[in-house]
């Protein structure tokens, strides 16, 4: 079996999070989303709020599963027998960052691969961040890049914009 393990902070899950993921599935046995923490990047959502999202959206989704990410993202992989890592690319400004963290990836486990997929391209410029931000303002502006179980969850956290 060739799993691969999805890491992201996933804070929220995005269509184009999803996009990449239905990607991964035609190219893998199994799947794993990887919900990390990354404190660095101010979550709007806990990491099991942001875990149970995810797990919203991947029902019915043959072979995923998702799993909290605890550690280096290499040494998860390792303990769950995975073959690859799946990033997502939008644009020339993902490729530099994700570009280096593939490079120290392969550093601390050269056996394990990373594989970039690039969303349909109606989700180039969508990112988790760029959803909070608009959020912040108007979160009905979002809809059409998170599902509804999101936009749900996007409306509890900004109230007063919803």
């Amino acid at each position: 079996m060739r799993r691969a393990i999805y890491p992201g902070t996933f804070d929220p899950i995005t269509y184009g999070h999803l996009d990449v993921l239905e990607r991964a599935t035609h190219l893998f046995d199994e799947v794993v989303v990887a919900v990390a923490p990354n404190d660095a990047k101010n979550p709007i959502f806990t990491q099991s709020e942001r875990l149970a999202l995810v797990k919203e959206m991947i029902v019915g989704m043959e072979a995923v599963s998702v799993q909290l990410l605890e550690g280096l993202t290499v040494d998860f992989a390792r303990q769950l027998g995975a073959v690859a890592l799946v990033r997502g690319l939008r644009a020339i400004s993902d490729f530099e960052y994700e570009f280096q963290m593939a490079q120290m990836n392969r550093h601390l486990a050269d056996d394990i691969e990373t594989i970039f997929l690039m969303p349909n391209q109606e989700y180039f410029y969508t990112s988790s961040n760029i959803v909070k931000a608009v959020a912040n303002f108007d979160v009905v502006r979002v809809a059409n890049f998170v599902p509804p179980r999101v936009l749900e969850a996007l409306r509890e956290k900004f109230p007063a914009q919803a």
